[in-house]
């Protein structure tokens, strides 16, 4: 039983990020399902997910991110985390672990303000209110990024090969199909999700990470959670910083680690995943870990 647990342990401790996003979405999920069997409630997890009607949402502006991790249904939640999965492990292996939470909760947070403003702005389309739930916007932010900046990329899709880009067009005619049907506000989140991750890709191919601000908010905000070591009785000796060229040595080999990535990735742009050295292909699995 020791060793189950410390099996365990070691599991859960090696987790990447989007693993731990699956974990917590499972978590709420089988929360939502107690509360509805013991209370009989239908919605049991309404104060997270994210109202149509815009004065619904100003009592409770939080649902704009907690709306992305409430599920109802068991085919919801298995088809988005099972997309969350593998979009994820081939992200990792690819972009920095703050790329990847910034794509996706970007993407969660466009998806909803485009659902808000379909249904307050052409209300006579979206007829009554309704609700939004699911992760489905940040994995379509995941999915088109990929899509949009290496659009040449191929994947193995059963017996033959397709590049990225026929899939990302192919998801957003779907989407956009998907308006005209019962999922009307889910298909809107969606597109939202999508426009979101072109629009970051494009960006970040230039040479601008649009997700900065965002980062530095959300680093800001946990770091209220984070205990401080500092004591005001404690005098410290600092040594002097060497840096290289205006950064730390930290900083320095950052920036050259994700120098060669960003030349690697446009290799593969160009070329595909197929014409990387086995050395290429090496570098880029060590970076994603």
């Amino acid at each position: 039983m020791t060793t189950l647990n410390k099996d365990i342990q070691d599991k859960l401790q090696n987790l990447n990020v989007f693993e731990k996003l699956i974990g917590v979405n499972l978590v709420v999920f089988f929360v939502g399902l107690i509360i509805k069997v013991v209370f009989t409630i239908g919605s049991s997890l309404s104060w997270l997910e994210l109202p149509s009607e815009f004065m619904d949402f100003i009592l409770k502006p939080w649902s704009l991110i907690t709306y992305g991790f409430t599920h109802y249904d068991f085919w919801h939640i298995l088809f988005n985390m099972l997309w969350l999965y593998f979009i994820g492990q081939m992200f990792m292996n690819l972009f920095s672990v703050k790329t990847g939470l910034n794509v996706y909760f970007l993407g969660i947070i466009t998806g909803g303000l485009l659902f808000l403003f379909g249904y307050n702005v052409f209300p006579g389309i979206f007829d009554g209110s309704s609700r939004l739930v699911g992760a489905s916007a940040g994995v379509r932010a995941l999915l088109i990024f990929l899509c949009a900046y290496m659009p040449t990329m191929e994947v193995r899709f059963f017996t033959f090969n397709l590049k990225l880009w026929y899939i990302g067009v192919a998801i957003v005619v779907i989407d956009v199909l998907g308006l005209f049907g019962l999922n009307a506000g889910g298909n809107l989140a969606h597109l939202g999700g999508a426009l979101l991750g072109y629009v970051y890709a494009v960006r970040l191919r230039k040479g601008t990470d649009i997700g900065k601000g965002f980062e530095k908010i959300m680093d800001g905000f946990m770091g209220l959670f984070k205990k401080s070591n500092k004591s005001p009785l404690k005098t410290v000796h600092r040594k002097k910083s060497q840096k290289v060229a205006g950064y730390s040595k930290d900083e320095f080999n950052e920036f050259n680690k994700q120098k060669k990535i960003d030349l690697i990735l446009d290799k593969i742009s160009k070329s595909g995943y197929d014409s990387l050295t086995k050395e290429e292909k090496e570098f880029l699995f060590k970076a994603g870990k």
